[in-house]
């Protein structure tokens, strides 16, 4: 093989470059803009297993019961829009991301593409801060991603980031409630059901992401180099 078909070849393979502007990177961006938007209405329904505080109860009974073993299993319906925002810094860059995620903020702010809806009055809205809070977020996932992902670096972009979002998504939502007047059993009501165990399957699940975001991303670098 010549050296001038050897260069050409490398020159497809991804050797953790940023990518460039170009009309196949402009597609990505508008794909996994509207990838955002599907995880926004999906939910998936997560079994596992857990003791509920009446464990002690059932204790004699007869666990192989099918009612019995139902208690203790636990049902969540999961939304995956925060592990998708970061297979998507991961997958497109920092630079990109913010992109996307802007992009589909706008879009919001027009159309409804929002968990609730969307409109300028969706500012107000006690989750809108959750969204607002992907774009510091991924801005330092995608500064650390810059460097090599190894295992212990996607664990430190999953726990930051996701928590950067939730505490952020909070802060918004308590500022909002105090416009509002809202009282202390609905503000309540609110962090545990957008904060509560969902914090713990977005570390998981987004762990995962960033991991194929990166895999993705070699995949693709013909098209988006």
């Amino acid at each position: 093989m010549s050296k001038r078909v050897e260069k050409q070849l490398n020159s497809f393979k991804y050797k953790g470059e940023p990518i460039r502007i170009t009309l196949g990177t402009l597609v990505m961006t508008a794909l996994c803009v509207l990838l955002i938007i599907v995880a926004t209405f999906t939910q998936v329904t997560i079994m596992h297993p857990y003791l509920p505080m009446d464990t002690l109860t059932y204790l004699s009974q007869d666990l192989t019961d099918t009612e019995i073993l139902h208690h203790f299993i636990k049902k969540y319906q999961y939304i995956p829009q925060i592990p998708v925002v970061f297979f998507v810094v991961s997958l497109m860059g920092r630079k990109f991301g913010i992109l996307a995620v802007i992009t589909y903020i706008i879009l919001g702010l027009f159309f409804p593409v929002f968990a609730l809806g969307g409109g300028v009055s969706y500012l107000f809205e006690y989750g809108f801060g959750y969204i607002l809070a992907f774009l510091p977020a991924i801005f330092f996932a995608g500064t650390i991603l810059k460097g090599k992902p190894d295992f212990l670096r996607i664990i430190l972009i999953s726990v930051a980031g996701v928590i950067t979002i939730h505490l952020l998504g909070i802060l918004y939502m308590l500022f909002i409630a105090t416009l509002r007047h809202a009282s202390m059993d609905l503000i309540s009501s609110w962090i545990f059901s957008q904060s509560g165990v969902q914090v713990f399957y977005d570390i998981f699940f987004t762990a995962m992401a960033i991991w194929l975001g990166k895999e993705t991303r070699k995949l693709l670098w013909i098209i988006m180099c």
